[in-house]
């Protein structure tokens, strides 16, 4: 026993030993991959075994099996003896390569100790050999330098006392040349100011430039007064261009002065002739300001404009101090005379002023607001009108927009003058607003005397034409208005547009809505409902049935409420108008948020008007859904009423549900036609009134009462057609078949189903009523007791029967299907009632 369990711990601890970790293990794996199973380190003998004998017939081979596997043993055996003796032999050999590799090492480091002393001595060669060249070359670099500063120290004496020579003379044409010299040359002496003689130098050469600058202005001052301002002659107009050349050289200040008082001189007389006091100030003479400019921009050219280098643009500098001096002027006209101020003047000296900045973007580059760090301020957002389309304008924009390069930078011409009238801009508001006001009383007058538009040949509901003119007027009041301002005008106007987006809505499109009245026929849908009712009376009778045909047309004639034709165009002309209104709506939004400044974006905001129009969207749809509804509540009445225990045989479909089949016939394809522009708001009509009908189909089936097992099989067999009909809904009447919406169709077979297993359910026998009960919970799966008392009251069991059943129902209700043996209890059914709703079923086929 001892030797046995002393060789079961050998066992262990071999096995413990064999456990390498895993990233041994992956080595392993690397160096000696191996399929063989005994080499893996999850080897579970069990499975091994099993792989080896996987059959009782396997085991047969068992002797040769030991055998193999006992010679594997003996070649591992011989294989580890191999390598432990190949190991003794390398150690030894290792020892020796080890005692080799050192002693190369030890070569090697003296033999680069070597080549690094020979390195160091050959560097101590080089060095003394170039120390000589260095000197003469350090030599050579100075003597250079000390004698450019001196040519250049003798150049700026002598230019200094040029200077002084040539200003005495008023020779600017030569002092411009050697004054530009002199500077360049001081520029090499800043790093010797600390020198006494190189810093008086240079204050020498600094009042000389202030010397000149001053004595240039008061030769220009003296010029023009001598002569009035009127002209000059030749010999002042030369030296005056070399002066300027002079000025070029000077401290920009100096261009700066020189310019100022120019542009002034020039500008007095416009001045003295538009002062506020003058008539000609006022608005409606405005153009007479710009015309003077223009002939005194011609006079200038012809007088001056050689005197002045091309590149100080002269003429632009006085155009834009005129456009200054205009600006203030205007709106201190305007404000002390704003009760004068009228939409058409406004409006005129709006035009002729952004015509005005217009021939100067032409005219000049702006170089002048960009010398002068004056462009910041006068950018314009504002854009150029384009053409207007007659259907949709915002959508047209923005397909330009979108193919059109990226905008050039705005010149800052525009908007320089007529910025001034921003703060009158709200009468052009109050203007539009009064022609919105009398554009929407004409639509609305339009509208009672015409009516809905309808164009022969059409695809889909017409929309009103006042809407797309509204728009159209809207892009014009929007385009003109963003000429003017992109401030707070811009937001003003929007707030206008909103206030008749929703008065458009409010009178044009829920104003025209048809009234539903429940005791009254729509005129035009009568004569064709007489005559259905009359083909009715000669071609249907009813077995056995309590309501007579001479009922039905009296209830047809008091309670029917339908639409006409036209009235049913128009809820689609409606619906369709204010699904456009609502996309251009969201569309000049977006345009209008462009326009104006990005910091009052935020404030444009028509989210309210569209979901106005969401709203008239939604009623037109209800109430063609209510229309098609009350059309057809008739027949669901008349279906209520029949008399469904004397019923004795199964025909075709009964007289309610071919009533049911023409309204749908009649009014679907009308409201497809009409709804072809917009086919999700026809899908949403489908899928309203099958969420209506559908419940109040089953509401109504409830009521018929009480049932016999043929009336039940007559019943299902009209579910089945109405089903069939729904299903066909959304293409019925149409040369085009398409397959319903997925949702749609979801909808109706849900509704008609649950109403095919209430008739299911009312034709099974109620005996057992265990039975009874079982098969109501596993067709319907409905908890409710008020349902099921429902049910009772179709099969016409006594109120006896019915407190027994629903006894059996409350009880049966809290236990949850689970296992077989319950499954069982509500499957069963007597075989002569499946045997009744097969035939019913093969029969709804054969007559479908």
């Amino acid at each position: 026993m001892a030797s046995l369990e002393d060789d079961d711990v050998a066992d262990d601890q071999l096995a413990t030993l064999l456990v390498f970790p895993p990233e041994v293990q992956q080595a392993i794996d690397q160096v000696l991959p191996s399929n063989d199973p005994l080499d893996r380190p999850d080897f579970n003998p069990v499975e091994y075994i099993n792989t080896l004998f996987p059959t009782e017939q396997s085991l047969a081979n068992i002797d040769e099996v030991v055998n193999r596997i006992r010679l594997k043993i003996r070649r591992l055996d011989d294989d580890i003896r191999g390598v432990v003796r190949g190991q003794t032999n390398v150690s030894q050999d290792g020892q020796a390569a080890l005692e080799e590799a050192q002693k190369a090492i030890q070569q090697l480091f003296e033999r680069i100790k070597d080549i690094k002393d020979k390195a160091e001595k050959s560097e101590e060669m080089v060095k003394e050999i170039t120390r000589d060249i260095k000197q003469l070359d350090h030599a050579k670099r100075h003597l250079t330098s000390s004698i450019t500063t001196l040519n250049h120290l003798h150049m700026l004496v002598g230019g200094v006392d040029s200077l002084h020579s040539l200003i005495r003379r008023r020779q600017y044409g030569e002092v411009a040349n050697l004054l530009q010299g002199v500077v360049n040359v001081m520029e090499h002496f800043h790093k010797y100011m600390s020198i006494p003689q190189i810093s008086q130098l240079a204050d020498q050469v600094k009042q000389i430039q202030t010397e000149v600058g001053q004595q240039i202005l008061a030769d220009f001052e003296e010029a023009f007064s001598a002569h009035g301002g009127k002209g000059l002659g030749p010999s002042n107009t030369a030296q005056l261009a070399e002066a300027c050349l002079v000025v070029n050289v000077l401290d920009p200040k100096v261009k700066r002065d020189l310019m100022k008082w120019f542009v002034k001189l020039q500008l007095q007389e416009y001045a003295a002739l538009f002062h506020e006091g003058q008539d000609v100030a006022w608005l409606d003479k405005i153009d007479r300001r710009y015309a003077w400019l223009k002939r005194a921009l011609v006079e200038f050219e012809e007088k001056f404009g050689n005197m002045f280098p091309a590149e100080w643009a002269v003429s632009e500098r006085i155009t834009v101090e005129f456009c200054h001096i205009t600006r203030k002027e205007l709106s201190r006209i305007m404000t002390n005379r704003k009760a004068e101020i009228e939409v058409k003047l406004l409006l005129f000296a709006i035009q002729r002023t952004t015509n005005f900045e217009q021939l100067l973007v032409k005219r000049f580059t702006g170089i002048t607001f960009e010398e002068e760090g004056q462009g910041q301020n006068l950018t314009n957002p504002f854009v150029e009108p384009q053409q207007l389309e007659s259907t949709n304008p915002f959508e047209v924009e923005d397909e330009n927009s979108q193919a059109a390069p990226a905008k050039p930078k705005q010149s800052p011409f525009i908007g320089i003058i007529s910025q001034c009238f921003e703060p009158h801009l709200h009468v052009y508001i109050l203007s539009q607003d009064k022609n919105l006001a009398e554009l929407i009383e004409r639509f609305v007058q339009d509208f009672k005397e015409h009516g809905v538009p309808h164009v022969e040949g059409e695809d889909g509901g017409a929309v009103l034409p006042s809407c797309a003119d509204l728009f159209v007027f809207y892009k014009k009041c929007m385009v003109q208005c963003s000429q003017l301002s992109a401030g707070a005008p811009m937001v003003d106007l929007a707030g206008v547009f909103r206030k008749y987006l929703r008065d458009y809505a409010s009178r044009l499109l829920i104003g025209n809505l048809p009234k539903v009245s429940k005791g009254s026929t729509a005129h035009e849908s009568m004569p064709k409902d007489m005559q259905f009712y009359r083909m009715l009376s000669q071609s249907v009778t009813t077995s056995g049935g309590g309501l007579t045909i001479s009922s039905l047309l009296k209830e047809g004639n008091q309670e029917l409420s339908k639409f006409s034709p036209e009235e049913q165009r128009l809820v689609c002309s409606i619906l369709c108008t204010a699904e456009y209104c609502l996309d251009t709506s969201q569309q000049l939004e977006d345009k209008l948020k462009e326009k104006v400044e990005p910091s009052l974006s935020e404030q444009i905001d028509l989210s309210q008007e569209m979901d106005l129009f969401h709203t008239v969207i939604s009623n037109c749809i209800q109430l063609l859904v209510q229309d098609l509804e009350g059309a057809c509540e008739p027949s669901l009445a008349t279906m209520a009423r029949v008399n469904w225990q004397a019923v004795e045989t199964v025909g075709d479909s009964s007289n309610y549900v071919t009533a049911i089949t023409m309204h749908i016939k009649t009014a679907v394809p009308l409201i497809r036609d009409n709804l072809a522009s917009t086919r999700k708001y026809f899908t949403q009509f489908c899928t309203k009134f099958a969420n209506s009908f559908v419940p109040k189909f089953v509401t109504y089936l409830y009521k018929c009462k009480p049932i016999s097992t043929v009336g039940a099989e007559q019943l299902l067999l009209d579910t089945h057609s109405l089903k069939t009909v729904l299903l066909d809904l959304p293409s019925i009447g149409s040369q085009v078949n398409r397959k319903p919406p997925t949702s749609y169709t979801k909808i109706v077979v849900k509704g008609m189903t649950k109403a095919e297993m209430i008739l299911k359910v009312v034709m099974s026998p109620h005996d057992p009523p265990a039975g009874f009960v079982d098969n109501y919970i596993k067709l319907l799966a409905d908890s409710d007791t008020g349902n099921f008392q429902k049910v009772l009251d179709m099969k016409g069991l006594k109120r006896s029967e019915q407190s027994t059943m629903l006894e059996l129902f409350r009880t049966r209700l809290p236990a949850p299907p689970s296992g077989e043996a319950q499954a069982s209890n509500m499957t069963p059914s007597p075989e002569q009632d499946s045997s009744r709703i097969r035939k019913l079923e093969k029969l709804i086929k054969k007559r479908l």
